[in-house]
């Protein structure tokens, strides 16, 4: 077992494991910023890499406390770093009013608070990670349906879009350069639902099955 499956949110290891399999070798030092369950760690323990995790709200003891906007650690010091950080507010992770999940992509400030916030953790990410080595974002974009909206089958739903993975990885492109974007299919056994795919032709809205996965290389 690597992570949590309970934990609201974990990332898939066999995500983690790829990108650790790929970029990174035997006693690499790999950075979580926003570690979660833990899975991250999990993977370096069976990877033989040297993993170090960071959350505001750490669920267990091998996770430090920390806020992604300021990583504990020195420049230049890790040869790869993984994230997964919060898709805006469809989670509730903490009662931490510092919190990255507690902002709205699609607030009255037009996500401008969400994607400030998101700027410094990559940024820190930058700081952190040693040139000519690799990162990896795990992020999905959102769709919320307009409180009390009701529309008829076949209708332009209302709602708001916030296409939140190419808003970060134009954010990243200005601190590294592209490697390769990866569509991860979810298998999420709510998407075979009826009731979910009922709601999905009544009201007109994609299931949305995937997470992109960005890999980033550091000039």
């Amino acid at each position: 077992m690597q992570g949590s499956k309970h934990y609201a949110g974990a990332t898939p290891s066999w995500v983690i494991w790829q990108l650790l399999s790929r970029y990174t070798r035997t006693g690499d030092t790999v950075i979580d910023p926003m570690c979660g369950s833990g899975t991250t760690l999990d993977v370096c323990k069976d990877l033989d890499r040297n993993g170090t995790g960071f959350d505001l709200c750490p669920s267990r003891d091998d996770i430090e406390h920390a806020d992604a906007r300021a990583i504990p650690r020195p420049d230049r010091s890790a040869d790869f770093v993984f994230v997964d950080p919060p898709y805006s507010t469809h989670i509730d992770y903490s009662d931490d009013p510092d919190c990255i999940g507690k902002l709205d992509a699609a607030g009255d400030d037009g996500g401008k608070a969400y994607y400030d916030a998101m700027r410094q953790v990559i940024a820190e990410i930058d700081r952190v990670l040693k040139p000519r080595r690799y990162m990896g974002l795990y992020v999905s974009d959102s769709w919320r349906k307009r409180k009390g909206k009701k529309e008829k089958p076949g209708a332009v739903m209302g709602g708001s879009f916030m296409p939140i993975g190419f808003e970060l990885f134009s954010i990243m492109r200005q601190h590294f350069e592209p490697v390769d974007i990866v569509c991860v299919a979810r298998k999420n056994d709510k998407l075979v639902r009826g009731n979910w795919r009922k709601s999905a032709i009544e009201e007109n809205f994609f299931l949305r099955g995937f997470t992109y996965c960005f890999i980033m290389k550091k000039p």
